[in-house]
């Protein structure tokens, strides 16, 4: 199972909204750059908000689900304690060096929903057209 998040319109004064998306299987590239950075394929919605997928010669049909709980989209950002400043820190018994350092977390994005392709993928077939019928 391959699973990676994409970006969805934000909503006004919110937080940005990504949604999940589940494929089966494997996803394998021609060549040996593997896929962060590379484009995967084209994700179309059908009026009646069926997500589609065009992977080169092969379509995928999925449908959206709601998460039970959703995820938060973390980013961790280091920076260093004061030691003047007392009142935010917290004694967890390690070392002074350790203890000089700390982490933020920041919300980039909240994930709500997910796109899941189960099926296997089916070929685009390109039938020429018939003169004269």
């Amino acid at each position: 199972m391959v699973q990676f998040a994409i970006r969805m319109p934000q909503t006004e004064g919110g937080c940005p909204e990504w949604t999940m998306v589940e494929l089966q299987g494997e996803l394998e590239t021609r060549d040996s750059s593997g896929l962060p950075g590379n484009r995967l394929g084209d994700l179309h919605f059908t009026k009646g908000g069926q997500p589609i997928v065009l992977i080169g010669h092969h379509v995928l049909h999925g449908k959206v689900v709601e998460l039970e709980k959703p995820f938060a989209v973390l980013v961790k950002e280091k920076k260093k304690d004061n030691k003047d400043d007392s009142t935010d820190s917290m004694d967890t018994g390690d070392s002074a060096e350790d203890s000089e350092k700390c982490s933020d977390y920041l919300v980039k994005a909240v994930i709500r929903n997910k796109l899941v392709f189960k099926n296997r993928p089916r070929p685009i077939i390109n039938l020429p057209h018939k003169k004269g019928l």
